[in-house]
């Protein structure tokens, strides 16, 4: 599913980057709701969320900050990397049909102790930052 071949500590590199690109859809809210109890009505009730000041449904907030998960995990730095910290920045509303991509960049290597830093960001279709933070992760078998 998309995983990059798994590299090694050394062959990681400052300014090394990787994205993933994903429509946002009724159904992915739908069921991040039911995986984390959040039935927010401004993610899961359309008439609710008429009267808010987004006007429509958005995607949780920690949906779309999944997705720098999907992309520390799967490719950069890849397979058995651990989250040690993540700061998390909403700047703007995912709406239901968005494209997000996220991108994760390498800013520093912590080589006495396997430590990967990472510069992380979600943007929409439009090119508008919706999220963005800093991860710290461990990496390497």
């Amino acid at each position: 599913m998309g995983e990059e071949k798994s590299r090694s500590f050394a062959e990681l590199a400052v300014g090394d980057k990787a994205s993933v690109e994903k429509t946002v859809t009724e159904q992915d809210v739908n069921l991040f709701a039911e995986v984390s109890g959040d039935y927010n009505p401004v993610h899961v009730d359309e008439a609710f969320a008429q009267t808010t000041r987004f006007k429509k449904r958005i995607a949780h907030g920690m949906l779309a900050a999944s997705l720098v998960s999907r992309v520390i995990g799967t490719k950069l730095p890849g397979p058995g990397t651990i989250y040690l910290s993540q700061t998390l920045n909403f700047k703007a509303p995912v709406y239901l049909g968005d494209t997000i991509t996220t991108e994760v960049e390498i800013t520093e290597k912590i080589t006495a102790r396997n430590f990967v830093k990472l510069k992380t960001i979600c943007s929409n279709q439009e090119g508008t930052v919706v999220l963005d933070g800093e991860a710290l992760v461990l990496y390497g078998k």
